[in-house]
């Protein structure tokens, strides 16, 4: 078997170490193609190879003709949409992410944006604390467990809407669960955004919602930009100079919010949720482990284009 990985954005260099580990022990050729300034590299890549590991980059429908003899793609992480599953599954190819291994580390950022804006970017002013003030937890998964977990060590009340997740697991964890999400949003000082981007979900936290949230309301999203609807977060800024944005994942209309709204959001470089050490090696590792059990046993336990 040949496997590829392919990632704009490399693994950690001891996480390469530790996929090729896995591969040579299977018997399987590993080729990497790290840090590629074209997609034309990425095509020609593909070729011939049995399996393809990546990050965030895109594997659209000219990446799946060209790869000619793919059996399995793994996306590293949690989020698929860089994936068009419907292309994958036309070529019969399956396609699988790793859901949970980064989840601590977007956990531990959510949680520690949501200290810098409470104490107002630390510019020196007196701000607030995070222990008695309510989070909602807008999608109950993996990480949104982490993400009540590590609140309620700060002391917050947490809230959780999932239509998916049962009410007993919720509660079970020490989360109250909500009826709807118009109430998550009336009931919290903080939302955290765990939601994925899909046609049910894009646009969907509208003003609607964000309207309904209590004075000092911050929303913070570590899910996808393309969730949140931007005319109604600028109108939220314009409306409300209580409401504050922070996000690791800038939005469109990013350069307007900083013209308009100073001290009111942050942003990080690029897409941090998953940029630690540790998240970078789980998610890699367990990636290689998916591609043997797929090949050796027909496991398809983490597929998401059935």
């Amino acid at each position: 078997m040949k496997v590829l990985i392919a990632t704009e954005k490399p693994f950690a260099p001891e996480a390469v170490e530790q996929i090729r580990g896995i591969f040579d022990d299977a018997g399987y050729e590993t080729v990497l193609l790290e840090k590629y300034a074209s997609k034309d590299e990425l095509l020609t890549a593909v070729k011939g190879v049995d399996a393809l590991i990546v990050r965030s980059d895109k594997v659209d429908a000219a990446v799946l003709d060209a790869a000619d003899t793919l059996k399995i793609v793994v996306r590293a992480g949690a989020g698929y949409d860089n994936i068009d599953l419907e292309a994958a599954t036309a070529k019969g190819v399956v396609v699988m992410n790793t859901p949970g291994q980064n989840s601590n580390a977007v956990a531990e950022l959510a949680l520690g944006m949501m200290v810098y804006m409470a104490r107002n970017l630390f510019n020196g002013k007196p701000g607030t604390e995070l222990k008695g003030k309510t989070l909602g937890i807008h999608a109950y998964g993996h990480v949104g467990r982490e993400v009540a977990r590590i609140a309620r060590g700060f002391g917050m009340e947490t809230l959780a809407y999932d239509p998916f997740v049962s009410k007993t697991d919720i509660i079970n964890d020490g989360t109250k669960p909500v009826d709807t999400v118009e109430e998550l949003y009336e009931r919290s000082r903080y939302v955290s955004l765990h939601i994925p981007a899909n046609d049910q979900t894009r646009r969907s936290v509208s003003y609607d919602l964000l309207s309904r949230m209590p004075k000092g309301a911050t929303l913070v999203n570590t899910a996808r930009k393309e969730v949140v609807d931007e005319e109604s977060l600028l109108r939220m800024f314009r409306e409300r100079d209580d409401f504050r944005y922070v996000s690791d994942i800038a939005p469109d209309c990013a350069d307007e919010i900083a013209r308009e709204f100073p001290g009111r959001f942050f942003f990080t470089p690029k897409k941090m949720g998953a940029q630690t050490a540790e998240a970078n090696i789980n998610a890699g590792v367990a990636a290689a482990r998916q591609i043997v059990k797929f090949f050796e046993k027909g496991d398809t336990t983490f597929q998401v284009n059935k």
